[in-house]
């Protein structure tokens, strides 16, 4: 992608911004050229193009990503934040003659509040740092998207989910507050250190998952919860995908609350445990007539409440047909979660043309898997799947590798699953490799509402241009 040429030429639009901010932070806060690494261009994405940009820049404050959006706008040069780097559809690839800017020097917990369960952080700092702090006084942020290498600012840019979003919701329900700076270079404080206000427009909730094109955040205030240290895993073999999918709603309707309830196909199963060499001791009899799994995590504020509630859970997936019901050792229930957490490396390493996260009602789940294999066969193409079954978030890896075929199938694969009342992406987000489909298959006049937004808080365009809209 090229960014259009206005007002200033492009020949000399990149380099003459890249020395005034090397004269305004210092050269130590700059890379160019050969300095700029690969890992700079690009994401986890599997088909996103990579680009390096004119330059990387390393703000250390607030004030100096402010000053670098201010003179990014007088010269006309896109910028495209960056975090960990780790998200999955190309959000953080910069354009051609652009900034990078990176917030590996803006990583600091600034502060833990006790009182109010909330946590000050700066965009750089990592959910495994946060986590580890967050132990040491009870707490936790709830949110685990598969990777704790992930950064803040990136959850906060793509409103990040996980498996325990059943329970805890994802990302925005944990922002409380942001300071960003829009495209403009004015800094805006948003919400707060409370949970609740009615005074105006929700700012803070628009910025969230806005992919880096409304503002870039460089303060959030997030709400933690009490860590509840007690935790039983339970697996549970389904003859089909539709059985697994009619036993969830009873579970989350029970009131016992669960922290995870995830599907696993037979095929991605198997796969995951060759590749991460676990075996759970389910005789070769059931497993012969299995096709889908459900792992359900419960947690408690001690075991003999949790007991409590593995027992009627148990229940309940035994009366939906459950062939068995096996509840895990702690090891082993952590072994498989980890393991399924890093699926996405199983479905890469098998050849996998393309990921899917589409999100549909729960109770739409049977229907909508039912469809997906039908286009998948119309389409001569293998589509497996697991995902978070307790909030309808499926993820697929699709395995076609003609470009124009399989451009095909995801377009079904999409059109369906917004048929029935569900979203394009459900936590991994637009950026570049969805923006065809999110452009053709969502409502003109919703995106013709989020293009004018967009140019409230960016005018001239400049951020991230190419993620979540064509053009600009």
């Amino acid at each position: 992608m090229t960014w259009p040429d206005t007002l200033v030429d492009a020949e000399h639009r990149g380099p003459g911004l890249v020395a005034a901010l090397a004269d305004t932070l210092g050269a130590d806060a700059l890379l160019t050229g050969a300095s700029i690494s690969a890992d700079y261009g690009t994401d986890e994405s599997l088909h996103a193009a990579a680009q390096l940009p004119e330059a990387v820049v390393f703000p250390s404050d607030t004030a100096q990503v402010a000053a670098i959006v201010r003179a990014a706008a007088e010269w006309r040069v896109p910028i495209t934040a960056r975090g960990a780097g780790t998200g999955l559809s190309g959000g953080c690839i910069p354009v051609a003659g652009g900034l990078v800017v990176s917030f590996a020097r803006m990583a600091r917990l600034l502060e833990i509040d006790r009182a109010n369960h909330v946590a000050i952080v700066q965009p750089g700092l990592t959910l495994a740092e946060l986590d580890e702090a967050t132990a040491a006084h009870g707490l936790v942020f709830p949110v685990f998207p598969g990777t704790n290498a992930a950064s803040l600012g990136g959850n906060v840019a793509t409103n990040a989910g996980g498996m325990r979003a059943v329970k805890y919701g994802v990302t925005r329900n944990q922002v409380l507050g942001i300071e960003a700076v829009t495209g403009t270079g004015e800094v805006i404080r948003c919400g707060g250190r409370y949970v609740k206000a009615t005074t105006g427009y929700d700012l803070t909730q628009l910025v969230v998952g806005s992919e880096g094109t409304l503002a870039l955040v460089t303060e959030a205030t997030l709400r933690l919860h009490p860590r509840l240290t007690d935790t039983a895993s339970l697996l549970a073999p389904f003859s089909s995908l539709a059985d697994v999918a009619a036993v969830v709603p009873r579970i989350v309707a029970s009131g016992v609350q669960p922290l995870i309830l995830e599907y696993i196909d037979r095929w991605t199963m198997k796969g995951l445990l060759r590749m991460n060499d676990l075996t759970l001791g389910i005789p070769d009899g059931v497993a012969d007539v299995t096709e889908a799994y459900l792992i359900v995590v419960l947690e408690g504020r001690d075991d003999q409440r949790l007991q409590v509630d593995v027992a009627d859970v148990a229940a309940q997936l035994a009366t939906a047909g459950a062939h068995d019901v096996y509840v895990l050792p702690a090891g082993q229930g952590a072994e498989l979660l980890a393991a399924r957490e890093r699926a996405f490396w199983l479905v890469k390493a098998a050849g996998a043309d393309d990921l899917i996260d589409m999100v549909v009602p729960r109770d739409k789940i049977p229907d909508y898997l039912a469809r997906v294999q039908e286009i998948a066969d119309r389409h001569e193409a293998r589509v497996f799947g697991c995902g978070h079954a307790g909030d309808g978030n499926i993820h697929f890896s699709v395995y076609q590798p003609d470009v124009v075929r399989r451009t095909a199938l995801l377009r079904a694969i999409f059109e369906v699953g917004l048929g029935l009342g569900g979203a394009i992406s459900g936590e991994h987000g637009i950026g570049r490799a969805k923006v065809a489909y999110y452009q053709e298959l969502e409502d003109p006049g919703k995106l013709a509402l989020q293009r004018r937004i967009k140019a409230a808080f960016d005018p001239m365009g400049i951020l991230n241009p190419g993620c979540i809209f064509d053009n600009f």
